[in-house]
């Protein structure tokens, strides 16, 4: 039961994976620390498997390419969350004309909005600043502050391990070995690791551990096939698993391999050890997987490459800084898994 003094919190964060993933360990902090609060995250209906873990958390599911598409859109989306709701305060995470736009509409005159520190991360991407940046997890924990409630992250819980449905047991089996997860994809090629180079660490972390992959899209699923089929202890759960599924697999993996990408953070959010990959990208700009050592982040050779990070997503590099993550050798993540696992 909630307690009466209870304050209602709209939290908004549209997109993309990684960054509603990120929302979720803020989340749980929150509740933890405030329970007199209940929060309402707005956000596309796919991630909604991200927050079932949370007490005191509801989900509204914005279809912002459907019937909230566009201004009108928003106003519709508006009325519905005005109809059964009085927020207290509204928490946008995500900052864009979109969720700008909806607060004109919503009922609620006390809000904050994430500081994204465009500006030192311009200073990051063009050389001129090199230095930690405040991380994505302390941004959203500022808006928190801003309205009145402080967070300490200092000592994160997560859920337990999910128990396998029958269907999730039939694909991955009942194998002793460790398992290691591995997410070989990014939306960028300049944030991938080389697949000649991550096919030589399956082939050899497969021989004494259980490999389980992820990733979407039918040229990815090809490849992970591929993989599967060569290597003896190698799963593709591409294309075979809800998301409610895919969340119950990686919480159950001993450490997750991944880019600086999505499935980097999801396996973070629920507590899962991540070894992470970067590119052209780097940390800095405050996007590392949540509560995980220093060490567990593998760095390309920047004397090799010193313009790195080129952007803050991957999606622009100079000529050369391609397969800049291919500097890593599959030796220095075998030993590192190995050394964790």
């Amino acid at each position: 039961m909630m307690p009466k003094t209870s304050k209602h919190i709209l939290v908004i964060r549209l997109s993309a994976m990684g960054d509603v993933a990120m929302t979720v360990s803020v989340l749980r902090a929150v509740t933890q620390q405030y329970p007199e609060l209940k929060i309402t995250v707005l956000t596309r209906g796919f991630f909604v498997p991200f927050f079932r873990d949370i007490k005191r958390v509801d989900v509204f599911h914005a279809d912002v390419k459907g019937k909230h598409k566009g201004v009108f859109g928003l106003y519709k989306l508006a009325r519905e969350l005005n109809k059964d709701n009085a927020f207290y305060a509204i928490a946008d995470l995500h900052n864009v004309l979109r969720s700008k736009i909806l607060k004109t509409f919503i009922r609620c005159k006390r809000f904050s909005s994430i500081d994204k520190g465009r500006k030192e991360k311009r200073l990051l991407t063009t050389g001129k600043l090199f230095e930690q940046l405040k991380t994505t997890h302390q941004r959203y924990a500022d808006v928190f502050k801003t309205l009145g409630y402080p967070l300490d992250l200092s000592n994160p819980t997560f859920p337990e391990r999910a128990i396998l449905n029958k269907k999730v047991k039939t694909l991955i089996g009942q194998d002793d070995k460790k398992r290691l997860g591995i997410a070989p994809f990014a939306a960028h090629k300049g944030k991938m690791y080389p697949i000649n180079q991550m096919r030589k660490v399956i082939e050899t972390l497969s021989k004494t551990h259980q490999i389980i992959l992820f990733g979407g899209g039918i040229k990815e699923i090809n490849i992970l096939n591929g993989f599967e089929k060569d290597f003896d202890n190698v799963i593709n759960t591409a294309g075979k698993l809800t998301l409610d599924d895919e969340l119950d697999v990686i919480s159950n993996l001993d450490v997750m391999l991944s880019m600086d990408s999505g499935n980097a953070h999801i396996a973070a959010m629920l507590g899962v050890k991540v070894i992470s990959i970067w590119g052209v990208t780097h940390p800095y700009a405050g996007f590392a997987p949540y509560n995980q050592p220093q060490d567990y982040i593998l760095l390309p050779d920047r004397n090799q490459f010193p313009k790195i990070p080129t952007s803050i997503y991957g999606n622009k590099f100079p000529e050369g800084y391609e397969n800049a993550a291919g500097s890593i050798a599959p030796e220095i993540i075998i030993e590192k898994i190995k050394s964790i696992i």
